[in-house]
């Protein structure tokens, strides 16, 4: 004799029990597209990022040593890459460098003087290789004086604002090999959104009176 409790499932409870399982499947599934879409989603985040970093660095410029061409609170977008594969800066160059023994973080300035070149500052003229620079974006001419041969292996760089910056004039030459890159774009505050394009020192135009150098110091 059988147990009168007991009954056999009817075919509506295990129709309802494999849809259970299928909505179970589902859910795992669905789970699984989640996780694995995250993780390449993270995946390509971070590679991106580490991409960026590799050939751009992003700096905040810092006093005034720039002015008139760069201000305080200004973010620069630098191009790492500018001066990779044997390509060497050009005078006229805004540039990011490393100081040696400064714990100041990075400077950002301008190159006027490329291996080889020899740097005359004299009555508020900047000569290099006895021809004066004709440099429209300074603030000033500089109140100091100085020569300097830049070596081979180095330039000369200077601030726009010529009599408040810490460069070349104090810090010597600066070796390549501690340059960052190239300084390309202003990209924050948007007011001041930018390209930095190289501005080259030139020779002035006939008429035009500057200082003349005299005998090497």
């Amino acid at each position: 004799m059988f147990d009168s409790d007991i009954q056999n499932p009817t075919p509506s409870d295990a129709l309802l029990s494999s849809d259970e399982e299928e909505e179970r499947g589902g859910l795992w599934s669905a789970l699984g597209r989640f996780l694995r879409e995250t993780f390449y989603t993270l995946f390509l985040t971070a590679a991106l990022y580490i991409a960026l970093n590799a050939v751009t660095a992003r700096i905040r410029v810092e006093g005034y040593s720039m002015v008139p061409t760069l201000r305080g609170g200004e973010f620069i977008l630098v191009n790492r890459l500018a001066y990779r594969f044997g390509r060497l800066p050009q005078r006229g160059d805004i540039i990011v460098f490393r100081p040696e023994n400064n714990g100041l973080g990075d400077y950002i300035k301008r190159v006027v003087g490329l291996p080889g070149d020899e740097i005359l500052v004299q009555n508020g003229t900047v000569f290099v290789n006895n021809q004066p620079l004709y440099e429209p974006y300074v603030l000033e001419k500089p109140f100091y004086s100085g020569y300097w041969k830049v070596p081979e292996g180095h330039i000369f760089v200077l601030g726009d604002n010529r009599n408040h910056s810490t460069d070349s004039h104090i810090l010597g030459p600066i070796p390549l090999e501690r340059v960052i890159g190239q300084a390309v774009l202003v990209y924050w505050p948007p007011s001041r959104v930018r390209w930095l394009l190289p501005r080259a020192p030139e020779a002035p135009r006939l008429g035009t009176a500057h200082a003349q150098p005299s005998s090497t110091p």
